[in-house]
C-alpha cells in the first residue's frame, strides 16, 4: 500500500518563508470561514475531487501538495484519496490547523461558529438521552437508539471515520451561501 507523508507546522511555516507552498485546508467552509491558516485554501473533504485540483495547479501537478485539517484526521483521509486518485505528491500537516494556531503562525479569523466535532457531540448526546427517555417512558425498544449510537460511536473511533460527521458536514447551517463565507 503507498502512503503519504506528513511534516509538522514549523517545516510548512518554513517551507512558506521559502516560496509559495500549495496547502489546501479540507475543512467545511464554515469551519474554515471561523480560522485558517492564513497561506490555506479551502477546499471541502466532502467535495474534494483530486483529479480536478490537479488539473487546477497549472502543470505543478508534480510538486507537493500539503493538506491541513483541525487536528490531522481529515487531511490525512484527504491524502489518501490522493494518493489512490494516483498522485503521490501530497503531505498532511501534523496537528492541522489548531497546532499552526498554537505555534503563533498567521492565520485568517472571521465569524465564529459551532466546530463539526461539537455538533457531532451534541447530536449522539441528543439521540443516546432520546433513546433513553423513550425507552424507560414509552417503549423499551427505544432503547436500541442509543446502543445503536454506541455502536457508531465505536465504529467510528475504530475506523477513524464519522458517518454522522460526514452527514452533519452537508447540513445547510454548515455550508455557505454565495458570498457569505467571507472573512
Amino acid at each position: 500500500m503507498i502512503t503519504f507523508t506528513s511534516i509538522s507546522v514549523n517545516k510548512l511555516a518554513e517551507l512558506d518563508r521559502q516560496g509559495d507552498p500549495d496547502v489546501i485546508d479540507v475543512r467545511t467552509p464554515v469551519e474554515f470561514r471561523e480560522v485558517h491558516a492564513e497561506i490555506a485554501r479551502n477546499v471541502p473533504l466532502d467535495s474534494l475531487d483530486p483529479q480536478a485540483i490537479m488539473k487546477l495547479r497549472n502543470g505543478t501537478a508534480e510538486e507537493p501538495l500539503y493538506v491541513i485539517c483541525h487536528s490531522g484526521s481529515r487531511s490525512s483521509m484527504a491524502c489518501q484519496k490522493f494518493v489512490d486518485a494516483g498522485f503521490l505528491n501530497v503531505v498532511s500537516i501534523d496537528g492541522g490547523t489548531c497546532a499552526w494556531e498554537e505555534a503563533g503562525f498567521p492565520v485568517v479569523r472571521g465569524k465564529k461558529s459551532i466546530s463539526l466535532e461539537r455538533q457531532v457531540r451534541i447530536a449522539t448526546g441528543f439521540l443516546t438521552l432520546i433513546g433513553a427517555l423513550l425507552g424507560f417512558f414509552y417503549s423499551p425498544y427505544f432503547i436500541g437508539l442509543s446502543g445503536f449510537v454506541g455502536a457508531g460511536l465505536m465504529f467510528a473511533g475504530i475506523t477513524d471515520t464519522c458517518a454522522m460527521g460526514m452527514l452533519i458536514a452537508k447540513m445547510p447551517w454548515n455550508q455557505c451561501q454565495y458570498g457569505s463565507c467571507s472573512v
